[in-house]
């Protein structure tokens, strides 16, 4: 059982990149049927607004601390050995680490292009990478329980990990109802990974992103569709914040 913290009423796993890759590849080979979430700061403002979707992220085996100001907080805290365990990271790193495991990956969201993209770039990457299928869904309603005959799809390719890239909520949602249904040991939401490392979007510098600026980059590069997530968003994980700390205070 995974350690964790309790930030804005979300349990955040103590982990780091290193100890998050172990425990999948860990339950991948234990057979443990189970879902990680990443967490970035819209997830703990929208857990704390929403209680059916606080409760999706906290039955999570693993809820990754995404975004740097979630690492802030906990370190805050007092969880020293908590770093960011991002997305798109996560995702390259167990697929790295699969190679020498066998492990079998299927990659569900996205669009066909992009996901043609990103297979390329994963073999190229990683040749010794078993990549069991893909498969890029129409637009669903932010919850709804797959069509089977894309359950039996999946389940008969017999992936280890499937990788979820429909942004959250809406993935969290799907593992959280789809999870009974699919024969996999691990399924793990990928937020934006799918578009990043395909290179159909871009991706903040790396300094952007260890100081904990990406959310400005992406808001920069797609205004229209973030500015709400991002600049309301912020705002009330701010308010959030100091609401829990004076709650917190003697």
């Amino acid at each position: 059982m995974l350690k964790t913290i309790c930030l804005l009423r979300v349990n955040v796993s103590r982990v780091n990149p290193v100890t998050a890759v172990k425990q999948i590849c860990d339950w991948v080979r234990e057979k443990q049927r189970t879902y990680v979430c990443v967490a970035p700061v819209s997830t703990l403002v929208d857990a704390r607004r929403d209680s059916k979707y606080r409760e999706v992220v906290n039955a999570a085996g693993m809820v990754t601390p995404d975004g740097m100001p979630v690492v802030w907080l906990a370190r805050a805290r007092g969880c020293k050995e908590v770093m960011r365990t991002y997305g798109p990271d996560l995702m390259l790193d167990v697929c790295n680490h699969g190679q020498d495991l066998d492990l079998r990956h299927f990659f569900y969201g996205g669009t066909e292009n992009t996901l043609s993209k990103l297979t390329q770039r994963l073999q190229k990457d990683y040749p010794q990478m078993l990549i069991a299928g893909t498969y890029a869904p129409s637009f669903r309603p932010k919850v709804w329980q797959e069509d089977q005959e894309v359950i039996d799809r999946i389940n008969k390719a017999a992936p280890d990990i499937i990788w979820v890239g429909l942004g959250s909520p809406k993935q969290d949602f799907w593992m959280q109802i789809n999870r009974p249904l699919l024969d996999a040991p691990v399924i793990v939401g990928a937020g934006a990974a799918f578009d990043f490392c395909s290179g159909a979007k871009p991706q903040a510098p790396r300094w952007m992103r260890s100081c904990g600026l990406e959310w400005f980059f992406r808001l920069c590069c797609e205004p229209g569709r973030l500015w709400k997530r991002y600049l309301v968003g912020n705002s009330l994980f701010l308010i959030y914040l100091i609401e829990d700390l004076l709650k917190r205070s003697p």
